[in-house]
């Protein structure tokens, strides 16, 4: 069964800057939809400046996985978007935060957590290695069992997040540091993956391994199975009715 993706992505970084319009000439956004494309994707591309910030109820309540990148715009994401975006991972939407959505609203809302961490940005950049610590996991299914990006941004511990429920990926730097670069997490009914690399200055989303992960997580993160009926019965209110017995 296909698995409607939907990308949203902040799309500032590519507006601006011609130095990430040089490596992602189609948006950020459109070579991650390049570099997953598979029959299992209906795969849609959005961005918060087209109507309801990218997200109307429409695209979203017709989406099985959101996958989310933002940096410079968090806090222009209106706090009605991230409720809405709450209630449907809660309800079985899965959801993929990429990079610095670590520090949006929403990541930070389905945390509990300021979601702060350590960071350092070379001009020309910083090899991470991503080690692969849980290679049964379905998330890292077809991985050798390290990676390199050669060009990252730097991120570190400490992170604050709560104790991930699965830890996949543990990313080291050439300057020693060390970093909880995937992570995934249940709220309610939805799954929940946070991958790290990918900063917009360097073309990590043209690594076939970072797209790889991107992927699998997608998969994982699918809950089609979930049946939207059942859930229907999470808005009640008013007390069930009780069953009595019956008179003599």
């Amino acid at each position: 069964m296909t698995i409607k993706v939907t990308i949203w992505n902040e799309g500032r970084h590519e507006q601006h800057d011609e130095a990430v319009q040089k490596i992602y000439p189609d948006r950020m956004d459109g070579a991650i939809a390049k570099g997953i494309e598979s029959p299992d994707f209906e795969i849609r591309r959005t961005t918060m400046d087209e109507p309801e910030q990218g997200m109307p109820d429409s695209l979203l309540n017709d989406t099985d996985v959101l996958l989310w990148w933002g940096h410079v715009a968090h806090e222009e994401i209106s706090d009605s978007l991230v409720d809405r975006i709450q209630q449907r991972v809660l309800k079985g939407m899965g959801i993929v935060f990429l990079h610095s959505g670590h520090h949006s609203k929403l990541f930070r809302r389905l945390m509990g957590t300021n979601a702060n961490l350590s960071w350092r940005e070379l001009p020309e950049g910083d090899l991470e290695r991503v080690w692969v610590i849980n290679p049964s996991h379905p998330i890292a299914e077809g991985l050798p069992p390290y990676f390199e990006v050669e060009a990252s941004e730097m991120y570190g511990e400490p992170f604050d997040i709560p104790t991930p429920d699965e830890l996949i990926f543990i990313s080291w730097y050439s300057g020693g540091e060390v970093f909880r670069s995937g992570c995934t997490f249940q709220r309610g009914r939805g799954r929940i993956f946070y991958f790290s690399p990918g900063h917009e200055t360097y073309p990590v989303y043209h690594n076939p391994h970072v797209l790889k992960v991107i992927s699998n997580g997608i998969h994982w993160a699918n809950q089609k199975h979930t049946s939207g009926r059942i859930l229907e019965n999470w808005h009640r209110k008013e007390p069930l009715h009780e069953k009595t017995a019956p008179k003599a």
